[in-house]
């Protein structure tokens, strides 16, 4: 076991813009990403260009040009935002003298610090090594360059292996292990379905205050950080809502755009519990300029997890940022702090209001002999009022479908 190298490394940002995408504003992420993963970031590149360059991603001048830089400025790295071939990776460590990463490897870099269940860090570790293995041709002198830093650590303080025989056992028995624990959460939420248990899960952008949110309505004790992927492993906590359902509440793993393939198979089975949830709460920065983009890639992934039929509330954190919001509310949509507090009352009402009808408000007489339905409602449902009369107990309650059958003499219909 190696240990992590902690100091900061000294990086440049490079990328070119063919004009697919905002090229300014994912190296805006990318710094972001760079400065979560521990580098401090010297400069950025960006050169406009048709199509990529087959050897080098960018023209050759680019890269002289950018040698130039790396050797004046001494930078121990450079972070491509772009998906690298082994082949170009190579190319480029030779022309600029020093270790070069892709957007992929960073990303899968930060995700290996911050897992921190077994599975999670099953999970990012065999996406790593899935990633690093057609790469390993001629890494020697990458790998030394690199020493103990980004790009080559694994889950937790180990580094990762770099023997392509080791990487391949190690690839078998990860996958044996995860399919295990696949099947294993699989139960699990079978079982919850069998137990009628109601399942809401937190989506978002990475950042955008998903586990603030969960801590303030649960009081769960989840890492908040002002950092990307700082919330890594699902969280589960029981929320009360105002009409007394017991729902579980689930955080999950923050988003960023052009979100590596390989993380999304990696997470599959963590990310299903939004395919799998009643409701899902997409939790939006509203005071972010970027706040548009961020709506569209957590709508993305939703689709390509078979999400798009689970209910969704759209909840604008952050609100307490704006003199305004952009947007209309409506049943749908819910504008709060999760910082401060502010709306939160309202938007427990709208799930509620936006999760399948499992519950009844009814008003109740319930006979002396009968009082044993009394401890069912409330253990199932929630009772406002309770009254005892000359006749019976007298209920105002919300009573749950599956108990209305039973209780259904008891209504009172003039109350």
């Amino acid at each position: 076991m190696y240990e992590n190298k902690q100091e900061e490394q000294t990086a440049v940002l490079a990328a070119i813009d063919t004009g697919e995408y905002d090229a300014q504003r994912s190296m805006d992420e990318l710094e972001e990403l760079a400065k979560s993963a521990g580098a401090k970031v010297m400069g950025r590149v960006i050169q406009k260009k048709d199509r990529p360059d087959p050897a080098t991603l960018m023209g050759s001048g680019r890269v002289e040009e950018l040698a130039e830089f790396v050797q004046n400025s001494q930078v121990e790295l450079v972070i491509f935002d772009h998906e690298l071939s082994p082949a170009q990776q190579k190319n480029l460590e030779n022309a600029l003298g020093a270790a070069v990463i892709d957007r992929t490897t960073l990303i899968l870099d930060i995700f290996a610090q911050r897992a921190k269940t077994s599975e999670g860090r099953l999970q990012v570790e065999l996406a790593q090594l899935k990633y690093r293995l057609p790469r390993l041709a001629g890494q020697g002198t990458s790998l030394s360059r690199l020493g103990g830093g980004i790009g080559t650590r694994g889950p937790g303080e180990s580094k990762l292996e770099s023997d392509r025989r080791h990487i391949r056992r190690r690839i078998h028995a990860l996958e044996e292990e995860l399919e295990a624990l696949e099947k294993r959460r699989g139960l699990l939420r079978q079982r919850r379905k069998k137990d009628d248990v109601v399942t809401i899960a937190i989506v978002g952008y990475t950042n955008v205050g998903k586990s603030t949110l969960l801590n303030t309505l649960t009081d769960a004790g989840v890492l908040a950080k002002d950092m990307l992927f700082a919330t890594l492993d699902p969280t589960s906590r029981a929320l009360d809502l105002p009409d007394g359902r017991r729902v579980m509440l689930i955080d999950t793993v923050g988003l960023v755009s052009r979100l590596p393939h390989q993380l999304v198979q990696a997470f599959h089975s963590t990310l299903e519990e939004a395919a799998d949830a009643d409701l899902v709460l997409n939790v939006c920065d509203v005071s972010s300029p970027e706040f548009d983009q961020q709506l569209e890639v957590t709508t993305g992934l939703l689709k390509e997890l078979g999400a798009e039929n689970v209910p969704v509330l759209t909840v604008l954190n952050k609100c307490d940022k704006l003199p305004e919001l952009p947007l209309t509310l409506d049943r749908k949509t819910a504008a709060i702090s999760a910082k401060t507090g502010m709306g939160l009352e309202k938007l427990l009402e709208k799930v509620a209001l936006n999760l399948p009808q499992t519950h009844q408000h009814l008003h109740l007489l319930i006979p002396y002999d009968k009082s044993g339905l009394i401890g069912e409602i409330r253990q199932t449902g929630k009772v406002y009022t309770e009254e005892y009369r000359e006749d019976g107990t007298y209920l105002d309650a919300n009573v749950e479908l599956k108990l209305c059958h039973r209780v259904q003499e008891y209504i009172l219909l003039n109350e």
